[in-house]
């Protein structure tokens, strides 16, 4: 390894270390559980297959968590919010493109509805009353947000976060926009399934694999073990 890579790794190693510290000392004492299912919802129905756009911090967790949800074909993990122009790992990270690292989830309306995605999303996928960050991740590129595709998904949303406010389901306000998807991009192929790439990987080790087993023991009717991966197109 060149002098330079090895600052490198070094640096990037130091990172890890001071945000597994700051995400150890500031994270609440709050378990994970199941937050009340939406009053407003779709029925299951026979249909074609059918999409829903969220964010709620690093898409690889995310895309982890709905990858092993029942009747989830494909999660792809992407950029919404912003332009097609920008639509880049660099220039999003930035936090000035208007993106947020987001999942585009392809479901089959005859086992899962859109607001049993929601429950999962606002239950175990994230944390919805941080405003613009996830833990050690800062920045509005880390936004909670539903991505709405029609007024339906958008009066779902809109009825949910009103419903879960009102009950004081948490101990915080949510923070999580509804916006109108104005485009989805999917992310690098390097971003795709990427926990299932880099399983030992620290930051994975701590935030993500913790969401996906949360996953599977509180919604044990929702979970499955072998996972929806992009690869599998």
């Amino acid at each position: 390894m060149s002098v330079k890579n090895l600052l490198k790794a070094s640096v990037a190693a130091l990172a890890l270390v001071a945000a597994v510290g700051w995400m150890t000392a500031t994270r609440g004492a709050e378990p994970p559980f199941v937050v009340p299912a939406p009053a407003l919802d779709n029925p299951r129905t026979d249909g074609a297959l059918q999409t829903a756009v969220v964010a709620g911090g690093c898409f690889w967790g995310i895309q982890g968590v709905f990858e092993h949800v029942r009747g989830v074909h494909e999660v792809l993990a992407g950029y919404a919010g912003g332009s097609r122009l920008t639509a880049r790992y660099e220039e999003v990270s930035t936090g000035r493109t208007g993106h947020a690292e987001s999942v585009q989830i392809t479901f089959d309306p005859r086992e899962v509805t859109y607001g049993e995605l929601l429950q999962i999303y606002f239950s175990v996928a994230h944390d919805p009353t941080q405003l613009d960050r996830q833990w050690p991740d800062s920045g509005p590129q880390y936004r909670s947000a539903v991505f709405y595709a029609d007024a339906t998904q958008q009066r779902i949303a809109e009825s949910y976060i009103a419903q879960l406010n009102q009950g004081k389901t948490f101990a915080a306000p949510i923070v999580t926009r509804v916006d109108a998807l104005t485009g989805f991009y999917p992310a690098e192929g390097y971003h795709q399934d990427f926990y299932l790439k880099n399983p030992h990987y620290p930051y994975i080790v701590i935030n993500d694999l913790p969401k996906i087993r949360n996953l599977q023991a509180l919604f044990p009717n929702h979970y499955r073990d072998s996972p929806a991966t992009v690869g599998a197109r």
